[in-house]
């Protein structure tokens, strides 16, 4: 594992770290959005005081807070057609052991960070139990890492993509308290209220940070998955947003697209039918979530969880 100066310097220090994931910047979006973006959220990271630590395996090495020429690699994979994995617990060790480059899932992402002593992590949207989960039994790992690694992971909810209700049982199943932050109803990732009431609300930054220091002083184990809006101006009220998800995973079934595919595929899809109005919501929730996983990092201290 490489560990980049400025994030090793700020873990010896016992000062917070952000943990960043890559499947955003490879998978996620179109280039350049996507490189705009991954720089974009490390300095809004950095605007709150706190070090960035995007996570990629490049040539074999877990690489943990990546230089702008790796960012801008791992960009452009979509003109060089550069082979690049999709990396999640799965296949990790053989990324490694192969001596290959891949951006990391959340679950990935919240295993290297962990192994790196960080502990909060922000993402744009989690993975889930997939719609037509009785036909194809697709649920994300990021499911079962959360209930195993002890990182803290701030979203904007799950992708609506997903079956959000039988996600959230899910979640209660293994044990992961979910938060919703100063709302009744779960966020779900491209709209502010998900229509479902969120099994937590709390207040804000401190409050939540003294429930994830309280669950650690517990040992209760795996993460919190905080649920933080996306802001007002970027909303896209539910039943708007369904219209373009159906003809999407319609679209996917027609072109047989399955695994760890059908999620880029989608996201992509959204994006064109949308007009592009999706993108510049992930971006907006994206950066937000950045924002807040920070001044959640500085709320909580230096608590290593572990």
């Amino acid at each position: 594992m490489e560990i980049s100066q400025a994030v090793s310097d700020a873990l010896a220090n016992g000062q917070p770290v952000v943990a960043l994931e890559s499947t955003i910047i490879t998978h996620g979006m179109p280039w350049p959005d996507n490189y705009n973006t991954a720089v974009a959220v490390e300095e809004v990271v950095r605007a709150a005081g706190v070090t960035p630590a995007t996570i990629a395996v490049i040539n074999g090495t877990l690489k943990v807070g990546l230089e702008t020429s790796d960012v801008e690699r791992l960009a452009r994979i979509s003109e060089t057609g550069e082979p690049m994995m999709k990396l999640s617990r799965a296949d990790l060790a053989l990324a490694l052991s192969q001596g290959v480059s891949g951006s990391t899932t959340v679950a990935a992402t919240m295993i290297v960070a962990h192994l790196a002593g960080i502990t909060f992590f922000a993402t744009g949207g989690i993975g889930g139990v997939h719609r037509g989960f009785e036909q194809t039994m697709d649920v994300s790992a990021d499911l079962t890492e959360l209930a195993r690694t002890p990182v803290n992971v701030v979203c904007a909810g799950a992708k609506a993509i997903l079956d959000i209700p039988r996600t959230l049982e899910y979640l209660e199943t293994v044990g992961v308290p979910v938060v919703t932050l100063g709302q009744p109803n779960i966020p779900a990732f491209w709209s502010r209220d998900g229509g479902i009431k969120s099994p937590i609300e709390l207040s804000g930054v401190e409050e939540t940070a003294a429930f994830i220091n309280t669950r650690h002083t517990l040992k209760l184990g795996g993460a919190t998955l905080v649920m933080n809006p996306i802001p007002e101006a970027y909303d896209i009220p539910s039943a708007r947003i369904e219209q373009w998800i159906t003809t999407a995973i319609q679209d996917a079934d027609a072109q047989g697209i399955s695994g760890k595919a059908v999620t880029p595929f989608l996201l992509s899809r959204i994006n064109v039918l949308s007009h592009g109005e999706s993108l510049k919501s992930n971006i907006a929730l994206i950066k937000h979530n950045a924002d807040i996983t920070a001044k959640l990092a500085l709320a909580a201290g230096s608590v290593q969880y572990r």
